[in-house]
């Protein structure tokens, strides 16, 4: 357990940053009309693959 406080202030700003990826990666989701794909598949991906579902969608999955 020691281990684990140990570790706190560095898992603190992890999971801000993939707190922050998956809600900039949803709201695009819901506010684009168009995507790669289906919208359902791709908020799957984003929410189930952390730090990569959001990403990939990011680089990829938007369609201009």
């Amino acid at each position: 357990m020691d281990n684990l406080s140990e570790l706190i202030p560095f898992l603190i700003p992890v999971l801000l940053i993939q707190l922050a990826l998956v809600v900039v990666a949803l709201k695009d989701l819901i506010n684009r009309e168009r995507t790669k794909g289906p919208k359902w598949a791709w908020a799957l991906i984003i929410l189930f693959f952390n730090f990569i579902g959001p990403i990939v969608y990011l680089l990829i999955g938007r369609e201009e």
